[in-house]
């Protein structure tokens, strides 16, 4: 180890104890010696001076003096320069023997490198070669490289990669010891270690037989473990066969061999190739089926009549295994079991009583055709649902009580009255028989129900002639027969009584049908003078008359709305009842229907002093916009009537499929046991805003009605005191609908209205004069007929100019406006938009005026929806 020491002042003694190198003596050598030769300088200048007698006065014995400090300082000198020549002697002398035990130990230290049996070589700080021995320079023997000290690392490095010498790239991390593999394929691990001047050792050690006995062990656990596993697989009942990424079989066993008919085997064939010499079929991991889906397992039947089963299981390293599992008995048990089900459905479906099974979960696993055809189920679809969603809640609470001491291991047989599909009323014996295991656990119900109710019946009826018979057996036996004849002619007569009281009750439905149909028939006749009255009092309405006239039009109008609706409102109900209104489904743009309400009910919220919360929606739905619209204006208007302040939300949820659309309040709430009663006709709630009316409460009736038609559920979520949530439920369409013209007003539009010439054709005069008030009141200039004839009079035989026809559907004499509107466009060089009126909501009449290109409005017409659309009509090119 190298020590460091601070070297001192020239002309200062060393101290004792201070160590000395060669260096340091031979400077404080010649420093002494340069003092020196001054010294001798000056005491020979001032020797030359006095003997010069140059000085004066006492000069003389000041010289002297002076010389005598100076040989003074000379002895002083001498002694110090003798005293280092002394040390400089000892420490030449201690130089000397460290020299020699330096030289000792460095040979001491070559000769341990070279007795090891390691390659070794040293690097300084510098990264330099300081030492190596001659097993590191005989890795260099056969090359021209020639390792000198004083090379560099790094070039030792490089050497090692570029000359060959080493064949393989090293292999560990960094801070361990690498593996190299030499050109004669012997295997070196090289250690390499820092020094603590900052320089390196390096180790190279053979390996080579350690790497051979490595090699060795592991091939032979790789080979016992090869034996094993074909010892494993050639015991499995399947057939294995191993392929490998490039399709060569590895591994097999005879089990394989044996299903798939082949000869032994040699090793490392084409799989393909031994599939080919059998009759099965290759099957791979990139087998598909004909719809492309990936096939992993299939069954193939063989000549012999055996069933192979083949499943492929990919390997993440690629390539893939085959099983194959001989599946003939299975296959032939199943066969059997499909069969014998066959069998057993066909028995049960013939058997004159109903049968089901029925698993722990009350879920129906089991039903035959009698069951189903009873309870009016399409086949199949009972299976998987459970007893309580087949029946209705009523019927199950009947039940329950059976079914749980069923369930309780008891088995069950009682009478049960049940109503069939002709509404009458029968007796059935019902046998619940629990299914147990060994263990004597229920795991489900056997059911066996037999229709009792003639056999009821007879019994009863022989039950009352026992009775009588023991009454007069005493008296006459004769009277026996006799009473046995009259039990027969009452019971016949009971059935007859029975017979009649069906058609009484069938001719009161009819009655009450006819009645429907007939308020729905004479609901045009009904809505004619209303109509009328309301064009009139709108007309008035819009012209500038005196406050105390408009006030009492306008209470006039208020009451004419009341009574419109609430006729409307019963012409409804009378049509749903009948089954007038059909709905016409068809995919639209909901955002059409919803903007349009949201505009129109903003303005009625806000004159009620509430705000209405829009959240548009831009999905495609399936429905008829017409229906769903009126629900909506009756939920719209119900959450306005109920809330007294706060907001109206109307908005829309997606839930897979379907979309709701939801209206939410912030009014007073319902009961929860109302929930039910709010959608009977004619309930209405508890409490509402003071300055409203009260209805009819058909609202929510003719919303279920509609939703009904439709096939939509309503939703309805409610806490008092806080609000409601009313919703109805619609499902999404795919396809995209025919664009619908926008009926929004706009003031563009309004303008089209002033010096438009209109036709209107209506056999009513009443309505004629109210149309002909109403639309000049907004510029317009019309003409009114109440017929085609009446009409072609006036306008030259159709031959004027006109920009809108509107007519009447039931004209005079069985004519409509649709032939009539044909005939006049039919002498027109140029066809006129037209516009139909109508109190019929047929859906043959929607889709007919639809495929015309007419725009249809229903009776009663409100003003503010006649503008829009005539404006829009105005407008259309």
């Amino acid at each position: 180890m190298a020590c460091t020491s601070t070297r001192p002042s020239p002309g200062l003694p060393l101290p004792e104890d201070a160590p000395l190198d060669s260096a340091d003596l031979q400077a404080q050598i010649a420093s002494l010696r340069h003092e020196n030769h001054k010294l001798q300088r000056i005491n020979g200048a001032l020797i030359e001076r006095i003997e010069s007698g140059i000085t004066r006065g006492n000069d003389p014995y000041a010289a002297f003096q002076h010389s005598v400090v100076l040989a003074e300082q000379v002895r002083e000198r001498t002694d110090a320069l003798n005293q280092a020549m002394a040390e400089l002697k000892a420490g030449n002398h201690l130089l000397s023997e460290a020299r020699l035990r330096a030289e000792t130990a460095h040979q001491h230290l070559i000769d341990a490198i070279e007795s090891i049996s390691d390659a070794f070589v040293l690097f300084d700080a510098e990264q330099r070669i300081v030492l190596f021995n001659s097993r590191f320079k005989a890795f260099w023997g056969n090359s021209r490289v020639r390792i000198n000290a004083g090379m560099r690392l790094r070039e030792v490095k490089r050497l090692m990669t570029s000359t060959g010498l080493f064949s393989e790239e090293p292999r560990g991390h960094a801070d361990e010891n690498l593996l190299y593999r030499l050109h004669n394929g012997r295997w070196l691990q090289v250690s390499e270690r820092p020094t603590q001047e900052g320089g390196r050792v390096i180790l190279f050690t053979d390996i080579t037989d350690v790497k051979l006995s490595e090699t060795l062990r592991r091939e032979q656990a790789v080979a016992q473990k090869s034996h094993l596993l074909q010892r494993a697989v050639d015991n499995l009942s399947q057939g294995v066969a191993m392929v490998n990424a490039e399709g060569i079989l590895e591994l097999w066993n005879r089990r394989f061999l044996e299903l798939s008919g082949l000869a032994p085997v040699a090793a490392h064939r084409p799989f393909a190739e031994v599939i080919a010499d059998s009759e099965l079929n290759l099957l791979t991991p990139a087998s598909r089926d004909a719809n492309g889906r990936q096939v992993q397992e299939c069954e193939q039947r063989l000549c012999d009549g055996r069933v192979l089963e083949i499943r492929t299981h990919p390997l993440p390293t690629g390539g893939f295994v085959n099983t194959f599992t001989d599946i003939t008995e299975r296959y032939r048990h199943a066969e059997a079991l499909s069969e014998s089900e066959r069998w057993i459905r066909l028995i049960t479906d013939h058997v004159p009583a109903l049968i089901a099974y029925l698993n722990a979960d009350l879920v129906y696993e089991f039903t035959n055709k009698v069951y189903e055809e009873w309870y009016c189920w399409p086949r199949g679809v009972m299976l998987g649902q459970s007893l309580r969603e087949v029946h209705s809640e009523q019927h199950y609470q009947r039940l329950e009580a059976y079914v749980a001491r069923a369930l309780a291991g008891e088995s069950v047989t009682f009478e049960f009255a049940e109503t069939n599909i002709n509404n009458q009323e029968r007796y059935m014996l019902r046998s619940y028989v629990p299914n147990r295991l060994a263990t004597g656990e229920v795991v489900g119900i056997f059911v066996l129900i037999r229709d009792i109710t003639e056999r009821r019946r007879t019994a009863e009826a022989l039950h009352q002639a026992y009775q009588n018979l023991e009454l007069r057996v005493r008296e006459r036996t004769t009277e026996l027969t006799t009473l046995n004849d009259q039990l027969l002619r009452e019971i016949d007569e009971r059935r007859r009584v029975e017979s009649r009281l069906r058609e009484a009750k069938l001719e009161a439905e009819q009655a009450n049908l006819s009645k429907t149909k007939f308020l729905a028939a004479v609901s045009h006749d009904l809505l004619q003078p209303l109509n009328a009255a309301r064009l009139f009092t709108s007309a008035l309405l819009e012209r500038r008359e005196p406050v105390a006239n408009e006030n009492l039009v306008r209470n006039v109008s208020n009451s004419l709305e009341d009574v419109e609706n609430l006729l409307g409102t019963l012409v409804d109900i009378s049509k749903l009842d009948a089954g007038v209104i059909k709905a016409d489904i068809a995919p639209f743009a909901l955002s059409e229907l919803l903007e349009n309400l949201a505009a129109e009910y903003t303005q009625v919220a806000r004159s009620e002093g509430l705000e209405l919360h829009f959240i548009p929606c831009s999905a495609l739905v399936r429905s008829d916009i017409q229906l769903l619209a009126r629900i909506l204006r009756n939920l719209l208007s119900n959450a306005i009537r109920y809330t007294y302040s706060g907001r109206v939300v109307l908005g829309c949820r997606r839930h897979h499929q379907r979309l709701t659309i939801e209206v939410w309040d912030s009014g007073m709430g319902i009961a929860e046991n109302r929930l039910e009663e709010i959608f009977q006709e004619f309930k209405r709630g508890d409490v509402q805003r003071p300055d409203q009316d009260r209805g009819l409460g058909l609202g929510l009736a003719i919303v279920e009605k509609i939703a009904r038609i439709l096939g939509h559920r309503i939703h309805v979520r409610s806490w008092p005191g806080k609000g409601s949530m009313f919703s109805v439920e619609v499902p999404l369409s795919a396809t995209a609908p025919k664009a619908l013209p926008n009926l929004l007003m706009s003031e563009p539009m309004l303008e089209r209205l002033r010096g438009a010439r209109v036709w209107v054709l209506d056999n009513d005069a009443a309505i004629c004069a109210g149309m002909r008030t109403l639309l000049e009141g907004w510029g317009c200039r019309v003409v009114t007929a109440l017929s085609e004839e009446d009409l072609a009079r006036q306008v030259d035989n159709y031959h004027d100019e006109a920009d809108l026809l509107i007519a009447d559907y039931h004209l005079d004499d069985e004519k409509n406006g649709v032939d009539a509107v044909a005939r006049i466009n039919a002498r027109r060089a140029s066809a006129i938009p037209a516009m139909m009126i109508t109190a019929n909501y047929s859906n043959e009449l929607k889709q007919q005026i639809r495929e015309l290109g007419h725009t249809l409005m229903h009776k009663p017409v409100r003003p503010m929806k006649l503008k829009t659309a005539m404006s829009h009509l105005l407008g259309r090119p």
